[in-house]
């Protein structure tokens, strides 16, 4: 029986020498980043670039502190209490090899339930310069009907209640900051790494409708010392499977309780608005600049598109996994033509990028039978993103006259996954916030295709445009009577004619 090494500070030096492990000294390293939300994500990606920020410059005052918000983060806290805050990154190349480096960026780590004074206060000290999140689209607490702040929430309620003990990321920030106003102390950046559009301004915007009601005094005093710099992230992250801890067994004697597993592409855009300095990201490959609006619309509109089309069409047909639908001829083809043709024209100006480039890179990441993303995990709260990766580019060609079947396709299929059962016969779960409104939406469509349009809080003016209610009717009626591959290549042929 094979001697497996456990993962912690004391053991690096005795892994596999194929593993990469921080060269840096981990016991002189001084935290400056405070992350609240601490999952799979950041731990490929922004403690990635710190890490190899580390490795490089020597520059040891900008580690990370990881915040679990909420008491189910309590199984991961274990674990990083238990490795000392390391885990193993392993970047699963295209040709099937598997990279592993072990990162050493995060050098502390609270659970909030157990201690909020604690959070608070290391939020609250002078070295923090920098609160970074990733709390998902949900955990900005905006009603989806009103698009603003979701004051019914009980978490909220109890923040408002109770602010000594908070449970929400508003709770936890207002009462910091409001310590470092009170202590005379600078104000520091809080920065979004979630993938939604303008991360930063939806940062600002619902920390400071719950400070308006919680500490309405502190408004200004954040206006003038707190930044909320917008970025676009990217680094496709499945979730990890036992496969993954067991491969690190098996070929790297490696005990990992909980790796992260991701690809090797990765791309941070920021905007360079930083309250009090910030690490030199630049050096390890971020990009700074002063507008990342072309940027997050190219990976929204290109990228996150791009998987909801594979994802839905995918699903319908049975696949389980987005390198399958990635890797089908006719699939494959017809994203490529969205990416070309109803995409690529709304993007505007972008630099020196080279669209093709990016264009056939995407298709190849989505194509890496390694990564194994599963098309569950893209088609879950599908609600919040159909609106922002598919029907702004429908809008936008719809008023320049450009071509929008293939989207308005994909949002017929959205309306047909929304039945809950593949070409099959397998049902699976709906997992969204508005699944009840989907899928009542879904079975009325049947009758009256257009039932599925009226659902105003996602579709808004587009149920009364004729031009994408006329394509969108005949794409559902299409689907409604054909096995969508028959339907995909039938509309490849189609529409290459045209």
């Amino acid at each position: 029986m094979k001697t497996l090494v456990a993962l912690n500070q004391a053991n690096l030096h005795s892994l596999s020498p194929e593993i990469s492990i921080p060269t840096y000294d981990r016991s002189k390293v001084s935290t400056s980043i405070v992350h609240i939300g601490i999952g799979n994500f950041h731990r490929s990606h922004e403690a990635y670039y710190t890490n190899e920020l580390m490795e490089k410059t020597g520059i040891l005052n900008c580690g990370i502190c990881g915040v679990g918000l909420l008491e189910h983060d309590r199984k991961l806290y274990n674990i990083l209490k238990n490795q000392e805050g390391l885990y193993t990154l392993v970047i699963k190349e295209l040709d099937g090899t598997l990279t592993p480096k072990v990162i050493g960026s995060m050098v502390e780590y609270f659970l909030a339930p157990d201690d909020p004074h604690a959070v608070i206060e290391k939020i609250a000290q002078p070295e923090t310069k920098i609160v970074s999140l990733t709390i998902t689209e949900g955990g900005y607490n905006i009603n989806e009907a009103t698009g603003n702040f979701d004051f019914s929430n009980k978490l909220i309620q109890h923040d408002l209640l109770h602010p000594e003990s908070p449970k929400t990321v508003f709770g936890y920030l207002t009462q910091a900051l409001k310590l470092r106003k009170t202590r005379g102390l600078k104000g520091c950046t809080i920065q979004s790494c979630d993938n939604i559009q303008g991360n930063g301004d939806v940062a600002k915007k619902t920390l400071m409708a719950f400070v308006e009601k919680a500490e309405p005094e502190l408004a200004d005093w954040i206006d003038s010392h707190v930044t909320f710099p917008n970025a676009m992230v990217d680094r496709i992250t499945p979730v990890t499977v036992a496969e993954d801890i067991n491969q690190l067994e098996e070929q790297f004697d490696l005990a990992d309780q909980w790796p992260v597993v991701c690809e090797p592409f990765i791309q941070w855009v920021i905007e360079d608005d930083f309250a009090t300095g910030r690490p030199a990201w630049e050096q390890v490959g971020a990009q700074f600049v002063k507008n990342v609006v072309p940027f997050e619309n190219m990976k929204l509109r290109l990228l996150n598109a791009g998987h909801s089309v594979l994802g839905m069409l995918g699903a319908i047909h049975g696949y389980k996994t987005i390198d399958q639908a990635a890797r089908d001829e006719d699939f494959k083809t017809f994203l490529r033509a969205f990416m070309d043709e109803e995409a690529t024209p709304t993007l505007g100006h972008l630099g020196d990028i080279d669209l093709n480039k990016y264009k056939t890179s995407l298709i190849e990441r989505f194509q890496n039978i390694y990564i194994k993303d599963h098309i569950s995990r893209i088609c879950l709260q599908s609600s919040a993103k159909i609106p922002i990766f598919l029907l702004s580019t429908v809008r936008d060609q719809l008023k320049q006259q450009g071509k929008i079947k293939r989207a308005a396709f994909v949002i017929a299929a959205w309306c047909k996954y929304n039945d809950g059962t593949d070409e099959n016969g397998e049902s699976y779960e709906i997992v969204d916030v508005m699944s009840q409104e989907l899928t009542r939406a879904a079975e009325l469509s049947h009758q009256d295709p257009v039932a599925f349009l009226r659902i105003k809080t996602i579709f808004g003016e587009l149920s009364e445009d004729k031009t994408f209610v006329e394509v969108f009717v005949t794409a559902l009626k299409m689907l409604r009577t054909k096995k969508i591959k028959e339907c995909v290549a039938e509309l490849n042929i189609k529409l290459r004619e045209n």
